[in-house]
């Protein structure tokens, strides 16, 4: 059987499109299987914060290295 296993910030958008057609009813029938990790719950201090201000400045926001690596450790089976 395949399993996926997709890192998001927005976990309840699965298995959305992958839910629908062909895909979707392989996913019904267990001949697949998606599990949706939260980055989020890796995150650092109260908000759980996952972003930080880009290193040399700038407009935006880009994901933190650490807790993305932590979530990709905590999904690793």
């Amino acid at each position: 059987m395949f399993a996926a296993t997709v890192l998001t910030l927005f976990p309840e958008m699965f298995p959305g499109p992958l839910g629908l057609s062909l895909a979707g009813r392989a996913l019904a029938e267990g001949k697949w299987s998606l599990d949706a990790v939260n980055i989020r719950d890796h995150g650092l201090g109260r908000h759980r914060q996952v972003d930080d201000t880009p290193f040399g400045g700038g407009a935006g926001m880009v994901m933190r290295p650490d807790v993305l690596d932590a979530a990709i450790e905590a999904a690793q089976p």
